[in-house]
């Protein structure tokens, strides 16, 4: 007989789950995880554009709900499909009040899906953007820390609401610039995962006014659900994690990652 998984903990206090995609979960009808969602208290959530082919997608499941929110932008690893129709379409429909963020844009030397170069170039493209537009930028890096820190060091003066690098598991260099110049860092289920100490050592030194909560799902599901399709209602294993590795009350976590959440994305 299998062990019965724990239930999904409810808190009396709200949480805005600031980064999933909405488009690619399968396992469930949209209505039966959104109810869910709110069902463990989960007050907002942002679904992440991340290709040419979903941004339209995104802007129409932020209309399903009054607490759906999306991005515009494209991930590092379609790149090679940037254009600048694409670019228009950003700039045109990134402004939405529903609407909420640049993103996901930046770099991933880990796979290479698309050239570095025009990665690089991409990169800089959507920041401006940011920029142009007054939004805050979902920032993906990976095995790419020292270009990251380049390009956003160009960007210091001209990007006034930062944003955040989701999912992080940079090194503590990429983390100590992003939180000297004000940028919040997002932590998933792999905070979770048995292995990721250095994820861990990185939520240690990272303030909690400057910490997100998210899913990345369908991706990274949290333990003790590790192996199913991730989904925003796990989120609630992410804030006890959180709470754990930086030994601090729970109920703080969750005030200030739900007011770190409206700042960075609500103007709250």
């Amino acid at each position: 007989m299998s062990k019965k998984k724990r239930e999904i903990p409810v808190f009396d206090h709200p949480i805005i789950e600031t980064h999933c995609h909405l488009d690619y979960l399968k396992d469930r009808p949209l209505e039966e995880t959104l109810a869910e969602a709110q069902r463990v208290n989960i007050e907002r959530i942002i679904t992440i554009a991340v290709a040419p082919e979903n941004l339209a997608t995104v802007r129409e499941l932020a209309q399903v709900a009054p607490f759906l929110y999306g991005t515009q932008g494209i991930h590092p690893h379609d790149a090679e499909s940037y254009s600048d129709a694409v670019e228009a379409e950003i700039r045109q429909h990134v402004p939405h009040d529903k609407m909420v963020a640049v993103g996901e844009i930046g770099l991933d030397y880990f796979y290479d899906n698309a050239d570095r170069g025009i990665q690089r170039d991409v990169f800089r493209r959507q920041l401006q953007i940011a920029c142009d537009t007054d939004r805050p930028v979902v920032i993906h890096s990976r095995e790419a820390d020292d270009d990251t820190i380049e390009i956003l060091r160009e960007f210091e003066s001209t990007l006034t609401r930062r944003g955040v690098i989701h999912s992080f598991t940079s090194g503590p260099g990429l983390a100590r610039y992003a939180i000297d110049q004000g940028w919040c860092l997002g932590f998933n289920g792999i905070s979770t995962f048995n292995k990721a100490e250095n994820v861990r050592d990185i939520i240690r030194m990272t303030p909690i006014e400057q910490l997100l909560l998210e899913t990345d799902s369908p991706f990274l599901t949290p333990v003790p659900y590790r192996g199913r399709e991730n989904a925003p209602f796990y989120i609630p294993f992410v804030a006890e994690k959180v709470a754990e590795v930086k030994d601090i009350p729970l109920q703080s976590v969750l005030e200030h990652t739900y007011h770190n959440s409206l700042r960075t994305f609500f103007r709250a």
